[in-house]
């Protein structure tokens, strides 16, 4: 009971604050007073609460939050059973999807030759399918991984940058690496870069190649033409996957250069085997105030956009 309510009762503060309901513990026998609706879903949250407990996990105040937040939304699907689905285990760090939207994504990469995971920050697109990838090489369903993306500066010119060409594409594929290490034993990376089991390259690379037997990750892919778009996914060879990941929001393309990832959608709908993923800021998996921040800047845009469309109708 102690799990269940968590430190000084946290827990139980959360499901009160969300929850149209009374809640009253005694031992170990908890009370539910309220609307019947607000009763049922009180305690089908506190079986899921107990379920995910006796997997052995741990609840903390944002699991809690993320299962009041899936209860009814899940349809079929247990919120328990998306906390406790296991990716990748490494150095005693388990990776599973945190939301219903992450589950769905991570069910579509096992699913279909080519997936595209579209939402902002901090949802966990570029995390989870390097899990899945690293996942796939261990089973030995593919024989490599190689991660991509193009080599675009966010909003800054960082001019000349000296050292190898290594050196000066490394900054660009960072995030990738920083990935890397979650997953993989750090002492081990070096080796399996210099076979190429892991190949990590910038976006031009991948020109004139045939990708087989390989888990392809593009990231970033808001920041790809359409031209470079048709070139990477045509790169796809017998026993590969892709995974295409990016955010429609944060396009760093010079000039009137068309995102190949906001216009992909219109092309390949309906293609079989290709799958879209849309996560949002409820997916966010960082810093709560990231979800907030994301949810803000929404706002902004949308208010925005419309006193940008009252001025042009305003103007003629």
């Amino acid at each position: 009971m102690v799990n269940v309510l968590g430190p000084r009762d946290e827990f139980l503060r959360i499901l009160e604050r969300e929850l149209d309901a009374d809640i009253h513990v005694r031992g170990n026998e908890v009370t539910l007073t309220g609307p019947p609706a607000a009763i049922v879903q009180g305690a089908e949250l506190l079986t899921e609460m107990v379920t995910v407990l006796r997997t052995g996990q741990g609840l903390a105040a944002d699991t809690v939050e993320r299962l009041v937040s899936m209860m009814g939304q899940a349809g079929d699907t247990r919120p328990a059973d998306v906390l406790t689905q296991n990716i990748l285990s490494n150095r005693g760090k388990t990776i599973r999807p945190k939301t219903l939207n992450q589950k769905r994504y991570v069910d579509a990469i096992d699913k279909h030759t080519v997936v595209f995971g579209i939402g902002p920050a901090g949802t966990g697109k570029t995390y989870l399918a390097m899990a899945k990838a690293v996942q796939a090489l261990q089973r030995k369903d593919v024989n490599r991984i190689i991660l991509t993306r193009p080599a675009v500066e966010a909003g800054e010119n960082l001019g000349f940058l000296p050292g190898t060409l290594n050196d000066k594409i490394d900054p660009y594929l960072r995030p990738l690496y920083d990935a890397l290490h979650d997953m993989v034993d750090p002492d081990s990376i070096p080796r399996l870069l210099t076979s190429g089991t892991i190949e990590v390259a910038p976006l031009a690379y991948m020109r004139g190649r045939t990708l087989n037997d390989a888990f392809i990750i593009l990231d970033e892919a808001q920041n790809t033409s359409m031209e470079q778009m048709k070139m990477f996914l045509t790169r796809l060879g017998f026993g590969a996957k892709m995974v295409v990941t990016g955010d429609v929001t944060q396009v760093d393309l010079p000039g009137a250069t068309r995102s190949g990832l906001r216009a992909v959608q219109g092309v390949l709908d309906g293609v079989e085997d290709i799958s879209f993923c849309s996560l949002t800021n409820h997916d966010v998996v960082r810093n709560r105030l990231v979800g907030k921040i994301v949810e803000a800047y929404d706002r902004f845009e949308s208010v925005d956009q419309q006193q940008q469309a009252g001025r042009r109708r305003g103007s003629r």
